[in-house]
């Protein structure tokens, strides 16, 4: 027995694991100037969507020398626009040393991931086969969809962690829809909704009329802007299709 148990002294908090949306940041290169001003540019489409939001510099794709990469300018310049860095994805040793000394968590890029995760992949497989074998009711089947009947107000966030969401009412201007998986909306869309938000590329947005503030699937977004090309005020699917969000009629889906 433990000597807190012993003592009755109870602990002053637990390590658990925890899920959470986090937005990507793709490096090609650094520039400062250039940096902050896309940035800008980037926050003035959707403000609600990045203030205060945690970010990760993916650097799987950068391109520039080592030498242009300063961590501290990239906090600052994402700090002072109210955007903070957590950490760094991928990289060379010497890019992962930069970031480590700016204080930032050091994540696997996918390459390392693939590798520094493949007995646990193994273990996971045979753990699968188990679930499949299953019979209809237990514990493999699919998370239930959160049913929501009530309209979702300016200001309201609803967030299905696990499964799909359901909205059988209006999601008006402001509110925010979030979900692991789909999010069906039997009603106007007019505000911001994240569906995958785990990182599911399969997942989509189904509406009866599109008029929303910003959609996106596993971090890939369009702002209202971009929607009104195609299927504005109409009903409509949303799907990712080589990173890009495309929008197709649900009389054509």
């Amino acid at each position: 027995m433990s000597d807190t148990a012993t003592s009755g002294v109870k602990q002053g908090f637990q390590l658990k694991s925890a899920s959470v949306s986090m937005t990507a940041l793709e490096l090609y290169y650094f520039d400062d100037g250039e940096f902050e001003e896309v940035l800008r540019d980037k926050i003035s489409q959707a403000p609600g969507f990045f203030k205060d939001i945690p970010l990760i510099i993916s650097l799987e794709k950068y391109q520039g020398l080592d030498s242009e990469l300063d961590f501290f300018k990239i906090i600052g310049t994402c700090r002072r626009n109210h955007i903070h860095v957590i950490g760094v994805r991928g990289g060379t040793d010497d890019q992962r040393r930069l970031a480590r000394g700016a204080a930032l968590a050091l994540l696997p890029g996918n390459g390392q991931r693939d590798r520094a995760h493949e007995a646990e992949q193994a273990a996971a497989e045979e753990a699968e086969t188990a679930v499949v074998a299953a019979p209809t009711g237990a514990a493999g089947d699919p998370p239930p969809a959160k049913i929501i009947s009530q309209p979702v107000r300016s200001g309201q966030q609803v967030h299905a962690p696990e499964g799909d969401l359901v909205i059988l009412a209006p999601v008006q201007a402001g509110a925010e829809v979030l979900a692991a998986g789909n999010i069906h909306v039997y009603g106007p869309l007019r505000g911001r909704a994240l569906a995958g938000i785990h990182g599911a590329e399969s997942a989509r947005v189904f509406c009866q009329s599109l008029e929303a503030e910003l959609v996106s699937i596993a971090g890939h977004y369009k702002i209202s802007e971009d929607l009104q090309d195609n299927g504005w005020k109409s009903a409509v699917q949303i799907q990712l299709r080589d990173d890009l969000l495309v929008v197709t009629p649900l009389d054509k889906a």
